[in-house]
């Protein structure tokens, strides 16, 4: 049971992670479209935050999965 404890928050994290990546992919693509020069740099750099952060939470993902199926003895 301690093990599905450890599992549902860091799957959850990488779900809502690769949510956020997607969309701001999507927000990036939509900003090129935009007219306004000014509204272009504000959507550029907020879709720009967005896959930053998603992607670091992937990465948290990616090495807490490594750790535990290598050995690493995390239980928390």
């Amino acid at each position: 049971m301690n093990a599905i404890f450890w599992w549902v928050p860091k799957l959850f994290i990488g779900l809502a992670s690769l949510f956020f990546l997607v969309w701001g992919i999507d927000v990036l693509v939509f900003s090129y479209s935009m007219d306004n020069p000014l509204e272009f740099i504000m959507y550029f750099f907020s879709s720009s935050m967005l896959i930053l952060v998603s992607v670091v939470g992937l990465i948290y993902c990616a090495f807490r999965f490594f750790r535990r199926i290598k050995g690493g003895g995390e239980t928390r």
